[in-house]
């Protein structure tokens, strides 16, 4: 529990505003990532299911595609706010690095979401050590009543 609290020390200290911008954008991405996949899940689950690497039930293919529309839709949300962002962040690794693997570096395209996926991996494991900086509802709401 120590080494956990000094990260989340070091990770206040060491965080420049301009980070919080990132993390805004960063959080926006995702939930409008989380509402395409929402609007056309047909597509997500084309995708998924192109890759012939992962034989998976309809059942739990069902419940993948409804993790990764939930997560990016309230991890997006919440990371765009500043509220849990280290949790919203370790959530959404799994999903980012799945794509980074499964779906982008097989894809063929010149056109594909490679090197967008892999910054946005590395941003959300940057959030997770540091944090969500000091624009967020997070130091909002953990400021003392005057």
């Amino acid at each position: 529990m120590n080494a956990i609290h000094k990260i989340e020390v070091w990770g206040d200290t060491h965080h420049p505003a301009i980070l919080d911008l990132l993390r805004i954008t960063l959080g926006i991405f995702l939930f409008l990532k989380g509402y395409a996949f929402f609007n056309n899940m047909a597509f997500l689950e084309y995708t998924i299911e192109d890759q012939h690497l992962i034989n998976l039930s309809p059942k739990a293919l069902e419940i993948l595609i409804y993790y990764i529309t939930f997560m990016h839709l309230a991890g997006g949300l919440l990371i765009t706010l500043g509220l849990l962002t280290r949790l919203s962040s370790i959530l959404q690794i799994p999903i980012v690095v799945g794509a980074i693997f499964f779906i982008n570096i097989f894809k063929s395209a010149p056109n594909s979401d490679l090197w967008l996926s892999i910054f946005a991996c590395v941003l959300l494991v940057m959030f997770a050590f540091i944090g969500s900086g000091p624009i967020s509802l997070n130091r909002i709401l953990s400021l003392p009543n005057r």
